[in-house]
This record gives structure tokens, sequence and C-alpha cells, in this order.
């Protein structure tokens, strides 16, 4: 079944999605957390989608660019840097810890992106134009909470547990927002439906999960670091059973055999980065790993898209969506989550350039849209600007289809992918130019040639890939449960070459790379206590 299963994949795809996550990965990691991790999301969710061969799929990439980036950003709420410095530590018991929970926070990761990327390729024409409203609620309700927050909870972010609203550094607010702002849609809407139903379950199941694990039985996996891995838990779980209560059979096998193979691919890439150290060069090891992590994640992509793109017939339509939906999709993708990242650019721009002021002409660089910086500088005026474009071209093309846009859907997907990428390449690498090493060249430098390929990768895949024939309905749990035994039987294989190699290459020293992190024994550096008034955070 599993060979079958393989072979069924497309083989453009394989390389698309390990590619296109490389990629992402590696800009990901230069801004950070959910809004970061977004940006992999999206730009995956393209490149597999336009090297599937589906026509269908070719109609919704936009939104499998929006459920990729906010399935992907999950996990961004994950820490995981101590995780991997337990590997590094030399301490037997630490290292095996940390290879195992690196296989946790992948699967984590990648099961609620694999799930999410999935979704469109599932949901009917009416279903899906149920989501961008309670999506839309949610973004806007999360920026309403982020001024409130910046007015009158203000702290300084190294010092965050002296805030009132800290509960174990975690996201329990965002959630507790993004349940109002959907039970507000409910209400509106006088009921539930498939999209509120699977905002607020994952709501839901992310405090089903984080306060008994964290709060009842004091399961901390870095203390005193973050525990949104417990939240993701209960997200994977309420993912699930919504998946299967809705008979959502491809999701359930996109969550199971995106996050298994995922998650092993994730802890395999820690030990092809002490690999690397051991070799005695010196670059940008980290970067090398992120980079190998987003490939390992593409690869886990592909695979469950690919069988999905075989599997599954012409996705549903059951009535026509929207023109403004759309459109608001695609304005989401290019400039809300480029904007979200990019603008954190500014503050390495000011800190580095020193004939950059925070503010010049009575505006900062950038407002960030809250009060205490501003609200609007002059990063935000270009965005203005953009978004007015933008929105007259979304109007015009409304009345009569504009000449810059192709005829057919695959155009306008390869279209929106290619201009994503490269402004996330070239923004990326403005962010890094103020202090470019040469070190950076494994970055910046690599991620611009992995760009490259992937464009020319991407438009010849498509021309190649034509869909075999749909099997109707041919997946079942059972592939699911097959898959995910046989990724555990392989994470089990691998934890021990992970574990051995690692012995292997530093013994019982301290691998450089990382800090020193010791999670058991007398020697460990774990605490559990809340950070003390005046320290900083870890």
């Amino acid at each position: 079944m599993i060979v079958e299963l393989i072979s069924s994949v497309p083989a453009p795809m394989w390389v698309a999605g390990a590619v296109a996550l490389s990629v992402g990965w590696g800009i990901r990691g230069n801004f950070g957390h959910e809004p970061g991790a977004a940006l992999p999301g999206a730009l995956a969710a393209m490149a597999v989608v336009l090297t599937s061969g589906r026509p269908d799929w070719f109609e919704r990439v936009h939104w499998f660019a929006l459920f990729g980036a906010f399935g992907w950003s999950f996990g961004g709420s994950i820490s995981y840097m101590q995780v991997v410095g337990y590997t590094h530590s030399g301490h037997r018991p630490t290292q095996l810890y940390g290879y195992a929970n690196l296989f946790v926070i992948g699967f984590l990761w990648a099961a609620l992106g694999g799930a999410a990327t999935t979704l469109p390729a599932v949901l009917s024409s009416e279903e899906l134009s149920r989501f961008l409203v309670p999506i839309l609620a949610v973004v806007v309700a999360w920026q309403i909470k982020e001024v409130l927050v910046d007015a009158f909870v203000r702290v300084d972010p190294a010092r965050r547990h002296e805030s009132p609203l800290y509960w174990y550094d975690s996201d329990w607010l965002d959630v507790l927002v993004a349940l109002l702002a959907a039970g507000t849609v409910v209400l509106v809407r006088g009921g539930l439906d498939v999209a509120t139903g699977l905002i607020l379950s994952l709501g839901v199941g992310w405090y089903a999960a984080f306060l008994p694990l964290v709060n009842l039985f004091r399961l901390r996996m870095t203390p005193p670091r973050g525990d949104n891995w417990a939240g993701c838990v209960g997200m994977v779980v309420a993912m699930g059973v919504y998946a299967k209560t809705r008979g959502w059979t491809p999701v359930l096998f996109a969550l199971v055999a995106v996050g298994t193979l995922g998650g092993v691919g994730y802890a395999l890439a820690q030990l092809l980065k002490l690999v690397g150290i051991r070799s005695g060069r010196q670059t940008n090891w980290h970067s090398v790993l992120e980079q190998l992590q987003g490939a390992f994640h593409g690869l886990a992509l592909a695979f469950g898209m690919g069988v999905l793109s075989q599997r599954l017939p012409p996705a549903p339509q059951g009535g026509v969506l929207p023109y403004w939906q759309s459109a608001t999709g695609v304005g989401l993708v290019l400039l809300g989550l480029t904007y979200i990242n990019y603008r954190k650019a500014t503050t390495t721009w000011v800190q580095q350039v020193a004939s950059l002021p925070e503010r010049f002409y009575r505006l900062p660089v950038a407002g960030f849209l809250l009060p205490s910086r501003g609200w609007i500088g002059w990063f935000e005026l270009v965005y203005l600007a953009l978004t007015v474009v933008y929105l007259l071209g979304a109007l015009w093309n409304a009345d009569a289809p504009l000449v810059l846009l192709p005829a057919t859907a695959a155009g306008r997907g390869m279209l929106l992918m290619l201009v994503f990428l490269w402004w996330c390449v070239v923004f990326n690498f403005e962010r890094a130019l103020t202090g470019f090493a040469p070190a950076r060249i494994v970055t910046e430098w690599v991620i611009a040639i992995n760009a490259a390929f992937l464009s020319g990768w991407v438009i010849w895949g498509h021309r190649v890939v034509s869909a075999k024939a749909f099997r109707g309905n041919g997946l079942d749990e059972r592939h699911a449960w097959t898959v995910l035994g046989l990724g555990l039987l392989l994470e089990l294989i691998a934890l021990g070459v992970e574990f051995g190699g690692t012995r292997l290459l530093f013994g019982s020293q301290h691998a450089p790379g990382a800090g020193l992190h010791i999670r058991f024994g007398p020697n460990r550096t774990a605490w559990s206590h809340r950070p003390r008034p005046g320290e900083r955070h870890p």
C-alpha cells in the first residue's frame, strides 16, 4: 500500500514541495513566530498545487495559499530552540529527550499545516465561502487585542513575565480572542456552520489540552520557555475529531501522514546539522538546519497532497464563490502576510543604520498600527498605497478582465506564486543587508538560488504533469493509520540513528552551535518557576 501511495505522487510535486518549504522556512527563521511560519505555508501550498495536474485545484490556488498560511502558522507558536540545545548537550537522557521532542514539535507543526492545506480540496464552494468572514473577524480581533494590550499592559518583551497577562508564556489570550470573534460570527449568522465550527473546535481543543497537560500535570517541555506545544496537541486532536465527524477522510489522512513524516524529518535535520558542525566548516549552521527542516516538511506535504491529487474526485462545487472573497483572499496573501512580517525589518534598519532615525518628518519608520509606535509610519504609507492600487485593480477586473492577468486559472496561480515568492526573497535580503556577513551566504544567497530554481521548476513541472484518472473515493482511514504506524516505526529507528550518530560524533562533549541546555539531573539548566521580576525572560 505504501509503495503504491508513494508512486502515485506526481514527480515534480516532490521537488516543488521540498524546495518551496525550504526557501520559505529559511525566510521564516529571519522573522519568526506565527507570522513568519505563515510564509512557507502559503508558498509551499501554491507550489504543490501548481504541480499537481489538477485543474480544479488551480481555480483555488489562492485559497490553498491562505489556508496553508494559517495551518503552518500555528506551529510557529512553539518554543523549540532549547530542544535543539538539548541534542547538543552531551547528556544522554537530555539528548534522547531532545530528539524525541523535535519529532513531537515537527509532527504538530506539519500535521496542522498539512490538514489545513488540504481543506480547499475537500470543501464545496458553498462551504469554502463560509470561511472568509470568520477569518477576517479573527484577524481584526487580534489587531484590536494588540492595540489594547499596547495601550494598557505594555511591558518590555525581554521581561514579559511581569505582565499580568503572562500564563506560561503561551498564546492563551490570542486563542480566547479567536474564540470570541468566531462566537460573534455565530451570533450574527444565527448558528454554527462549517467554518465557525472548525475555528471554535480548534480553540476549545487548545484549552482542553493546555489546561490539564501544563497546569494540572505540570508537563513542561522546555521550562521556563512557553508551552504552546500543549495547545497545539489539543488543536491536532480537535482537527482530527472534526474531520472524522464531518467525513473529511482526506483531511484526516493529511493530518496523520504529513504530521508523521514531517516529524521524522524535523528531527533528522538536526543530526545532519551536527554532522556539518563536526566537519569543522564555519557557516550559519542554524540556517542550514532551518532549510533542511523546511525541505523535509515539504517532502511530507508533497506526499500528502500528491496522494490526494490522484485519489480525490474534482473538488465539489455547490455554488459559486463570490468574486469579492477571491479578491480579498489574494490580497490577504500578497499584502497581509508580507506586511505583518516585513514591518519587522524596519526595527533592524533603525538599529543597524546610523543615519536612519526612528522618526523623521514627525513620522516613525514604521508604526505597526499601534499607539505606542505612532500608528502609521513611512512603511505603512507604502503598504497603504499598494492596497489602494490593488483594490482599484480588483474593481476594474470585476468589470472587465485586466490585460496583465493571464486568462487561465493556472496562469493566474503561477503569477501569484512568483510575485509572492520574489517579494519574500527580496525583502528577506533587504532585512539582512544592513548587517550582511560572509556567513549569510548560506542563508540569503542559497535562498535566492533555490527560489530561482523553484521558479523554473514549477513552470516546467506544471507543463509536464497531467493528472492520472481520478480514482474517486480511493482513500479511506485505513491509509491514514497505515502511514501513521509505519511512520512511528520509522521514527523509532530514526531516534536510534540520531542519538547514536550524535554520540558517535561528539561523545559526551557539548557540541558547539547551541547553548548548554540540560533537562535532567543535578546539572540541569531547566527550571520550572516563573522568572523573577527584573530578570530577563529566557
